[in-house]
Formats: C-alpha cells, sequence, structure tokens
C-alpha cells in the first residue's frame, strides 16, 4: 500500500495516529498476559476518567464502535433487558438530538444502535449565507420525553459550544454524548 501523509490528526479513516514506541513495547509486554477483560475495561475506565475529568471511559476499536456503545449505552442504561433488546427501542427514549451541521457518516453508528436522530439548526454557515447554525434554544424545544441522548461532534466549528450543551443537557436529565 502507499503510504500517506495524514496532516489531520488522529483520524479513524486515515488509520487513527501513530503509536509512540512506548506504546506498542507496552501492547507487545501486555500480550504476553492473560486477564479477564471485564476487570481490565474497568481499570480502563478509571484511568480514562482521571485522564479526561469524564465520568468514566471505555476503550474501543475506533469511533464507529465508540459512537454505537455510547449510543446504546443510553438507550438502554443499566436494564439489562433493555440491552438484549438493542437495536429494537420500541416503547423506550430513543431519540438522539445532533446539529444538522454535525451530520457525518458516523451518523449509522448512531442508528445501529437503535436511535433515531432529531436535526436541529440550520447551518446557514455552510450553505454561504452566513447567518447561524444551531442554537441552543433549538436543542432545548427538541428535548422530549423520548430523548435519550444529545450528540454533539467536537469541530472548530461546531456551534453552541460543548459547554453550553452539557449545561442544558445535565439540566435537563439527558447524557451527551461527544464524537
Amino acid at each position: 500500500l502507499r503510504t500517506i501523509v495524514n496532516a489531520s490528526g488522529p483520524s479513524t479513516r486515515l488509520t487513527g495516529g501513530i503509536m509512540r514506541p512506548e506504546v506498542a513495547e507496552a501492547m507487545a509486554e501486555a500480550s504476553q498476559w492473560c486477564v479477564d477483560l471485564a476487570e481490565l475495561q474497568g481499570r480502563a475506565s478509571e484511568v480514562i476518567a482521571e485522564a479526561t475529568g469524564a465520568e468514566a471511559g471505555y476503550v474501543t476499536a475506533g469511533a464507529s464502535a465508540a459512537l454505537m456503545l455510547g449510543s446504546a449505552a443510553c438507550l438502554a442504561g443499566l436494564d439489562p433487558a433493555k440491552m438484549n433488546r438493542l437495536p429494537d427501542t420500541t416503547g423506550m427514549p430513543n431519540e438522539v438530538v445532533m446539529a444538522r451541521s454535525h451530520r457525518n457518516m458516523y451518523d449509522h453508528a448512531v442508528a445501529q444502535a437503535g436511535a433515531k436522530l432529531i436535526e436541529v439548526g440550520i447551518p446557514d454557515r455552510f450553505s454561504g449565507a452566513g447567518v447561524r447554525d444551531a442554537q441552543v434554544w433549538e436543542y432545548d424545544a427538541a428535548i422530549t420525553d423520548k430523548t435519550a441522548a444529545v450528540l454533539w461532534v467536537a469541530q472548530a466549528h461546531s456551534e453552541p459550544t460543548l459547554k453550553e450543551i452539557v449545561a442544558l443537557a445535565h439540566r435537563r436529565g439527558v447524557p451527551v454524548i461527544v464524537d
């Protein structure tokens, strides 16, 4: 295969990122031992939470897997019966609110879990009108008793800010999935 210059930064479609030598060495060493994967994920969650300030973390195979698993967690919560039913979300909150301008090919991972995407905002900035993007009030108006989560995609131009979305979601008792 031909090699490419990745000037984008860590991106799954561009092979993720170049692994630092000490990471590759740690992986090679870890491959020599067997551990209980639930225990490993639990400890990894603690380390990720400490490093990021998040409530928890989960190691996945990439962005698509993370979005699908995060969406499934928001849909089913801690209910094993709901977990076993996914992607069938009949009778449970299954809507995920997101800005139209945040839509991308990873949306399929959210839908794969059983979520229905609810779009908000008018991406005028990207159509050339330059007026506005999604507004906090539009997210607020779209959140109903059917809302399972809000999805926010981290991009340089993302509006409203993550801080604003988290504040709204917490006020409304809805989790936020960040891609």
